[in-house]
């Protein structure tokens, strides 16, 4: 159930995050699946011994064949030649939804204000690290992770530091469809019947979560709207923008406006590797559990930091290269799946765009 407008508010105060909207499920889910190309030396036609490489020819791996997953998806495994950047822990596609406040969005009334926004989601569906993206929608993997963000917008410097919690994890999208994307009505004893909105769309695109060594950060790159609308800046989205990120150790209790009924369920190496902090730099695994909750801080600086170059002695690509790839396939792929942004980003999820509110850029 949507957490009140009181609830929101005073959650987002006080930095803290609001009830989830629907009970805990279970807490470890599947994570997602990792690639890596593994490929032998190939042998000599001749049979003999291989011809001497040069520097640069042995330094370079041997390129692989992309092959589309057998499901149809647009993800191709293994369809990166170049050696993918180590900063890069994970990769993949990223949607941006609010949902309005109790009874917006009926008789067709779309939210006009942020006044008229009950929370933020952020929804990640990761690819493989060395995948690339072809065409066709991206598929279901059963690997996706739903955001809870506690306020309407999101944080935009250094400033905004509130937290938000994994509310779903190895979510495949019939779950998502039915426990999120959807709409649903219920009776009160006082007012009659009361009317949550359906998710609305506000953004799609692809996102990285990268390390800077001290900090984890999670960058995105807008596909969709191609051009930001009054709704995308309102909420605090960018073209390219970037949060830095941080883990909650469930040893340490959380103030009371920001404690969830239940904690993640991490096993002992996760637990082992807060020792005594009371955050770390997010990891990928951590949002592969219900409940872990994620400290946002706003980077007003955009991405640059975030996709910043570590591995500098190696001819390794530039994590925003990569990034820079991921988006013009992202872009090329999207618009083949329909003819409109609210229509691609629903055939993207598997469900159909009519009986979802369209992708909002104005109020």
């Amino acid at each position: 159930m949507t957490a009140t407008r009181s609830q929101t508010k005073k959650a987002a105060e006080s930095g803290g995050a609001p009830p989830p909207e629907s009970a805990p499920e279970e807490s470890r889910a599947k994570p997602g699946s990792k690639h890596k190309t593994t490929d032998r030396e190939p042998e000599s036609s001749a049979g003999g011994p291989e011809p001497k490489r040069t520097k640069k020819e042995s330094q370079s791996p041997p390129k692989t064949k992309a092959v589309k997953n057998e499901n149809g998806s647009a993800v191709e495994a293994h369809g990166r030649d170049e050696e993918v950047p180590s900063n890069i822990l994970e990769k993949g596609i990223i949607y941006f939804f609010f949902r309005g406040r109790v009874n917006t969005g009926t008789d067709g009334n779309a939210p006009s204000s942020v006044d008229d926004i009950a929370r933020s989601f952020i929804l990640l569906r990761p690819i493989a690290a060395d995948a690339k993206l072809g065409s066709g929608p991206i598929g279901d993997a059963g690997n996706s992770r739903l955001l809870a963000v506690p306020k309407k917008v999101l944080p935009q410097t250094g400033r905004d530091r509130w937290i938000c919690f994994v509310e779903k994890a190895g979510a495949s999208f019939d779950k998502l469809k039915e426990e999120f994307l959807s709409g649903s009505e219920y009776a009160t004893k006082t007012k009659g019947t009361r009317h949550t909105p359906a998710v609305t769309p506000v953004g799609e695109g692809i996102y990285a979560i990268t390390t800077t060594g001290r900090e984890s950060h999670l960058a995105y790159m807008l596909t969709l709207p191609a051009k930001l609308g009054e709704v995308q800046t309102a909420i605090g989205l960018k073209e390219k923008g970037s949060f830095i990120i941080s883990t909650r150790n469930p040893g340490y209790s959380a103030p009371g406006n920001a404690r969830l009924p239940k904690g993640p369920e991490y096993p002992k190496e996760v637990l082992d590797e807060f020792r005594s902090l009371r955050w770390m730099p997010t990891l990928p695994k951590h949002l592969d559990y219900v409940n872990s909750q994620i400290l946002l801080v706003g980077e007003s600086s955009g991405i640059e930091k975030a996709l910043e170059p570590q591995d500098t002695k190696n001819d390794v690509e530039d994590p925003a290269e990569e990034m820079e790839k991921l988006s013009e396939e992202d872009a090329q792929r999207m618009k083949g799946l329909s003819s409109d942004d609210s229509s691609r980003i629903f055939a993207d999820l598997e469900v159909h765009a009519k009986d979802y509110p369209k992708l909002q850029t104005t109020f």
